[in-house]
């Protein structure tokens, strides 16, 4: 299957906000609700030659904070780990949302 740059889909706030509390309340939340990267620092991994999207990695960093890694994939889904690689975004908490909208649900 080849990536076209459509992949995903746009849901409901309603939905949204359901299932970020379906993860909060169960046995897998580790405390980060989400993590910001600036809209600098994405457009270099999509601005990069051949990329279709970006692929999101659950990750532990090295004190032992769950962490985010995002990489480019191309055209066929492979990750372009010769490109750019993004981590180091602001976690939630203590960098949240001050309307909570995904926060209340």
């Amino acid at each position: 299957m080849a990536f076209t740059g459509d992949e995903g889909e746009m849901v409901s706030l309603e939905d949204a906000s359901k299932w970020t509390s379906n993860y909060r309340n169960s046995e897998y939340f580790d405390g980060v609700n989400a993590i910001f990267y600036g809209i600098n620092n994405l457009n270099s991994v999509l601005n990069q030659r051949f990329c279709q999207g970006i692929r999101i990695y659950k990750a532990i960093d090295d004190d032992g904070n769950p962490i985010m890694v995002l990489v480019g994939a191309d055209e066929n889904g492979n990750d372009m780990t010769d490109g750019l690689i993004l981590e180091r975004g602001f976690g939630c908490p203590p960098y949240c949302d001050g309307n909570g909208s995904l926060l209340m649900g």
